[in-house]
């Protein structure tokens, strides 16, 4: 089965299943899921643990040998794989045979990147979903990080007023380690008392962290001022823009499609899935984006785009990502300087 991670507690206190899958690029988020099973597995007696790194020169045979060998030391084991890639090539075969009759003095535990769409319809995933939970973990999104962070806050016991809020969410936005740490650094710091907005400035760095596909999504949503502080944060760490820039220019032409060649009555939603746009929140940023913007704001867009290029092989005065904030602007559906 799948579940969400806010279930998982009540899924373990019911029972535990033979095979736990915990997927997803959130290191935070993964471990403390992983914690939870772990803890849970020890209260049931699952002392012995024998942890592997799913490599490529990985023998998935160790696990299927050890699946089937009597443990010496402890008479109930955890078995954890970590798969850094999410992709588990020979481990399939093994995985599809030690699920049809998991063994009842093993608990194994998964730990993988997020998996790829089409490793879910594989025969070793259905066989996962019959005995055992699935715990995929996303990022959280900017529009939700000042609730996780006021839920986390909360649960560590910490008074924030609204305006502390506002500026942790801002300095930590997509950097969910640091802003479990600094959370911890504040329940250390202000012993039981509210925190305003002058702790804060005080006492947290600036910690967010976002990737260029994020930026991506703001730009063609039109938030300009946010997509400048991403732009800002992304230059500062060294980001190289030739990545972002191959994405966006794709979704630049994908929205001229839309505007000129949408057939009469089709739903947008549906042309774009048959152009390879599944996930909803891309999808949505493309729509707001041809609602929003002229034909010509679009073709100016393209040709900026190349200016960008330029600049990131260093034949421009100069940088790509002036030329980046130029482009936040344009848009937003505002004239660029």
């Amino acid at each position: 089965m799948k579940t969400q991670p806010g279930q998982l507690p009540q899924l373990l206190k019911k029972g535990l299943a033979s095979v736990y899958l915990i997927s997803g690029d959130e290191p935070l988020l993964v471990q403390e899921c992983c914690d939870q099973i772990r803890a849970a597995a020890r209260e049931a007696g699952y002392l012995d643990r024998l942890t592997f790194h799913a490599d490529n020169q990985f023998d998935w045979n160790t696990v299927a040998d050890e699946c089937n060998a009597l443990s010496l030391f402890a008479e109930k084991r955890r078995i954890e794989i970590h798969l850094p890639t999410g992709k588990l090539g020979d481990g399939r075969r093994v995985l599809e045979q030690v699920l049809q009759s998991p063994p009842e003095d093993v608990i194994l535990l998964l730990i993988s990147a997020r998996l790829d769409a089409a490793e879910t319809k594989r025969k070793w995933y259905k066989e996962l979903q019959g005995h055992g939970v699935h715990v995929p973990l996303w990022p959280v999104e900017g529009d939700k990080f000042p609730g996780w962070l006021q839920q986390r806050a909360t649960a560590k016991g910490l008074s924030l007023t609204r305006g502390a809020l506002g500026i942790l969410a801002e300095r930590l936005e997509g950097n969910l380690l640091a802003a479990s740490q600094e959370l911890d650094r504040l329940t250390l710091l202000t012993n039981g008392k509210t925190i305003d907005e002058e702790t804060v400035e005080q006492a947290v760095q600036d910690s967010a962290r976002f990737n260029g596909f994020e930026l991506v999504t703001e730009l063609l949503s039109g938030k300009a001022v946010h997509a400048c502080r991403m732009i800002g944060v992304l230059e500062q760490e060294g980001e190289n823009p030739l990545g972002l820039l191959t994405v966006l220019v794709r979704d630049l032409h994908l929205i001229v499609e839309l505007k000129t060649a949408l057939p009469g009555g089709e739903n947008p939603a549906g042309f774009l899935k048959k152009r390879g746009v599944f996930q909803p929140k891309r999808s949505s940023a493309v729509q707001q984006a041809a609602r929003r913007l002229s034909l010509a704001q679009l073709h100016q867009a393209i040709n900026l785009c190349s200016l960008i290029d330029r600049a990131a092989k260093g034949f421009d005065d100069l940088s790509p990502w002036h030329h980046l904030r130029d482009l936040s602007l344009i848009l937003a559906g505002k004239r660029a300087s």
